[in-house]
């Protein structure tokens, strides 16, 4: 979502100077590569690039290839095949092993509906998206169709007249099947192996973060670069300011059983107990079980988390603690608020990502 962010923000900069541009965007990737489908780059007429598409090795030729694009005004489809052992032929030695497809469109400000004006329109508020790109591995010289449809909600925005209307539906039944609302990448055979990328685009996550302190300050300033939403609560009205948390989206000040109620939730959102205020968590703890976050985390040892959901069960409450991570974080070693920050980071985004945050090379399989 950061990627995307910064690309939005930097079209939106050279539209204002007049500078034409590009959209690169890996829609395939077969064996091992750095980046995935989704990964983009916006390169301009004058060669400055927002993004990347590979860890640094496949941006110099991408960038030649868009500056094509955008003197042509006509997309191109590029493949790289890192799996060939002379890998010189991009002038670095790659050090990867698969194939990728790059899409690369020349972007018309003129459009409403181009394709970063569907990112736009994707991202805009917190409603879960499908964007629909269309390619040709196949046919890859020729003009490719490129990105055309996102689906947000009941609206189908974009132009869908490009598509065969048999093909449609045959996109409709694919996200229809899909219950993990994951990328899809099909092949049609019956339309001439035409490949569809059908991208996931979910609302970024939101941190609902509990406590102005000092400590909490590096997790606010790691979750910024990390392109994450925070929303810093606290009691303390003379700690929850704008200048110890300039990046924060929304600052919240209030008693604890005044402030979850003005608060936003989805399945995105985590909630993080850093106040190290017993009465003031217990409170907000037992207003935040009933929204069913798929995180809730709690600072501290395990003994302070045992006697809150303690206390919510004398009164009657029941407390269901799948969701609840105490001590929260991943177990690296941190030391430092710095060091606790990345290790709780780490773990709400395991935990929304669905992954166990194990060693890498721990993996018998592909690592995605």
């Amino acid at each position: 979502m950061k990627e995307i962010q910064s690309i939005i923000h930097a079209y939106e900069t050279f539209q204002t100077e007049g500078k034409k541009v590009a959209l690169a965007t890996v829609v395939q990737v077969d064996g091992s590569a750095y980046r995935r489908p989704g990964a983009r780059m916006l390169v301009s007429e004058d060669g400055e690039l927002t993004g990347a598409i590979s860890g640094g090795c496949l941006e110099g030729d991408a960038l030649r290839k868009a500056q094509t694009v955008i003197f042509q005004q006509k997309s191109m489809l590029v493949t790289y095949d890192t799996t060939d052992e002379d890998d010189q032929k991009f002038g670095v030695g790659l050090g990867c092993n698969g194939i990728i497809h790059v899409l690369i469109e020349p972007i018309d400000y003129q459009n409403s509906i181009n394709p970063i004006e569907l990112l736009k329109i994707a991202i805009q508020d917190r409603v879960f998206c499908r964007l629909i790109t269309v390619f040709s591995v196949k046919y890859s010289k020729q003009e490719q169709i490129g990105t055309r449809v996102l689906l947000k909600q009941d609206l189908i925005i974009g132009d869908k007249e490009k598509l065969d209307n048999l093909l449609w539906k045959q996109i409709q039944n694919e996200i229809e099947a899909d219950d993990a609302n994951n990328h899809i990448i099909r092949k049609f055979e019956e339309f001439d192996d035409l490949q569809v990328f059908i991208e996931s685009i979910k609302p970024v996550i939101r941190i609902l973060l509990f406590g102005a302190g000092n400590d909490t300050i590096p997790l606010a300033k790691i979750a910024d670069i990390l392109g994450l939403e925070v929303v810093v609560i606290d009691g303390r009205k003379n700690l929850a300011t704008p200048q110890r948390f300039p990046t924060a989206s929304q600052l919240v000040t209030g008693s604890g059983d005044e402030v979850v109620k003005e608060l936003d939730t989805d399945a995105h959102t985590a909630a993080l107990l850093m106040t190290h205020n017993f009465e003031y968590e217990a409170q907000v703890l037992k207003d935040l079980l009933p929204l069913g976050l798929p995180y809730i985390g709690i600072l501290g040892p395990k003994k302070k988390s045992e006697k809150l959901i303690e206390r919510l069960e004398k009164k009657g409450l029941a407390v269901n603690q799948a969701a609840i991570y105490s001590p929260m974080g991943l177990d690296i070693g941190a030391e430092g608020s710095e060091e606790i920050a990345l290790s709780i980071l780490a773990e709400v985004k395991a935990v929304l990502a669905k992954k166990q945050g194990t060693f890498l090379r721990n993996k018998t399989g592909p690592i995605h």
